[in-house]
């Protein structure tokens, strides 16, 4: 099977194309050239400007594939450029055409409906710029390409990620931080998804095109981890102790790169469809993800003060963290006394701990 593969040297593209390799697929690799890795060697490799429509087609020619994975880009370019000439189209999008995803306001009560499905509203022109962009793409990709199979990307994690999550944990472990600050106790669940994760995703709709084509499928890992989870997975797997802080979203201004947007809404994306359509399942765990992600961060340490940081907008600055710290440890430390008269409990329902074998304090 002749496949063409749109990028290829991203965080995804070594684990896109392995597998197809594995499937016995001749792969083309089109990119810019601007750098290669050595895990995509050995494959036919086309390179030119894949944002520009006149250098694409020049490019392409009149050459044809079987198949085209596309992860790079711009999609609705690339999509007109290759109309009859790609068997199935398999594109990659994400998650900000929701209606909401990156303005939560846009919903009364305000929030992206958790989990979010695949036929929830897309953004409009009345909505944020770039989530109206990526919602109008994917009208004109099927206008070009009416049977593609096209994948709503969450954030995406693992190695050579340009903006890794984790890494405001994982500096915060290797400068030997005693603390770090949780927005909201860390309960905000974001949907992430690990390379190897979401190339298998985009692997099951090469093998499986009856299923696939005409189709736009959530991806993401099968658990979604809550932000104190990712924090305590990083901590354990590079054997690091520290106090985790919470504070109101709105104060914990350090955690805010973890946050990823302005409140603590849940981003949490419904991957039923994907599942049972597809046949999906992880093929390596979030919670191992996660660990793996930290090791290969402690390991290949993105420059202080470089791209990366500047991308994912954590300052680290630690004496203004400890100031907010000290502030907020003053602030709690002296509740007021309340005499409750009956006081709130969980609900005669609940039954774990705090309540038969334990007597909760009535005093806050």
């Amino acid at each position: 099977m002749k496949t063409l593969v749109v990028g290829g040297t991203g965080p995804t593209g070594p684990a896109i194309v392995a597998g197809l390799a594995a499937r016995g697929h001749d792969i083309t690799i089109c990119h810019t050239g601007s750098h290669e890795l050595p895990e995509v060697d050995g494959y036919r490799h086309i390179h030119t400007d894949v944002r520009d429509h006149d250098a694409l087609a020049s490019t392409i020619g009149s050459e044809a594939w079987d198949a085209a994975i596309v992860t790079y880009g711009r999609l609705r370019t690339i999509a007109e450029v290759l109309r009859g000439q790609v068997g199935h189209f398999v594109s990659v999008g994400g998650g900000p055409a929701y209606r909401g995803y990156f303005d939560p306001w846009r919903h009364s009560p305000p929030g992206l409906p958790a989990p979010v499905a695949e036929d929830a509203p897309t953004s409009t022109e009345a909505d944020d710029g770039k989530s109206y962009r990526i919602a109008a793409t994917e009208r004109q990709l099927f206008e070009h390409q009416p049977e593609a199979t096209h994948f709503r990307y969450p954030w995406v994690y693992g190695p050579r990620q340009l903006a890794p999550r984790e890494w405001s944990v994982v500096r915060r472990i290797l400068d030997d931080r005693p603390h770090i600050v949780l927005p909201d106790g860390g309960a905000m669940l974001n949907t992430f998804g690990f390379t190897e994760n979401l190339a298998h995703a985009l692997l099951l709709a090469v093998d499986q095109p009856g299923q696939a084509k005409g189709e736009i499928f959530n991806a993401a890992d099968d658990e979604c981890l809550t932000i104190r989870q990712v924090v305590e997975i990083c901590a354990t797997e590079l054997d690091h102790e520290w106090e985790l802080i919470s504070m109101p979203a709105d104060l914990a201004r350090p955690a805010w790169p973890l946050l990823a947007g302005p409140t603590s809404h849940h981003r949490l994306y419904d991957t039923s469809k994907l599942r049972t359509r597809l046949g999906y399942h992880d093929v390596v765990p979030a919670r191992e993800a996660v660990a793996r992600t930290a090791r290969w961060l402690a390991d290949n340490p993105p420059d202080r003060g470089g791209q990366t940081e500047q991308i994912i907008e954590d300052p680290f600055d630690y004496e203004n963290e400890d100031l907010l710290i000290e502030w907020w440890r003053t602030a709690v430390a002296r509740p007021p006394e309340l005499a409750w008269r009956f006081p709130p409990g969980y609900g005669l329902a609940y039954a774990g701990p705090g309540t038969s074998y334990q007597r909760p304090d009535t005093r806050i």
